[in-house]
């Protein structure tokens, strides 16, 4: 169970400092220019890079275990993401990234209600403290 636990949390914490640079490199890097087509360029990165990846460790036939449900679920889950990587860079463009970051991350209370909604996770005491605390730290770095 610990090694289950630290796997995770090890692998959460890189996703964290690695969307911390992201934040960094996008501001600077959609200094006059479109955000739209800032975020097409990332994301044809991310596409050649993430493909990269899944070939080399696990090549194309494991696409034919894909359900049906798998491709909607996983089709949609992209379609959230493009949208929110179009308001996310767009949001960078107008505003600081030091303010932008922190409202961003609101994402986490927004993912433990629909968890608890969608999913039936059962909230504990320590997400919902967890939570709003995002929420206050998210509202205390925008203003």
């Amino acid at each position: 169970m610990a090694a289950q636990t630290s796997s995770w949390f090890f692998w959460a914490l890189l996703s964290a400092f690695f969307a911390g640079i992201t934040a960094i490199l996008a501001k600077i890097g959609i200094t006059g220019v479109n955000s739209n087509l800032a975020t097409a360029v990332r994301t044809t990165v991310i596409l050649v890079f993430t493909w990269g990846i899944a070939f080399a460790t696990s090549g194309i036939a494991p696409l034919q275990l894909f359900t049906r449900r798998t491709w909607v679920f996983l089709i949609l889950s992209g379609l959230a993401t493009g949208l929110s990587w179009l308001c996310y860079f767009r949001a960078l463009q107008l505003g600081q990234a030091s303010r932008v970051a922190p409202v961003d991350k609101l994402s986490v209370a927004f993912a433990i209600i629909l968890a608890v909604v969608f999913l039936h996770e059962h909230l504990t005491w320590q997400q919902c403290a967890g939570g709003a605390l995002i929420v206050a730290g998210a509202v205390i770095l925008a203003l």
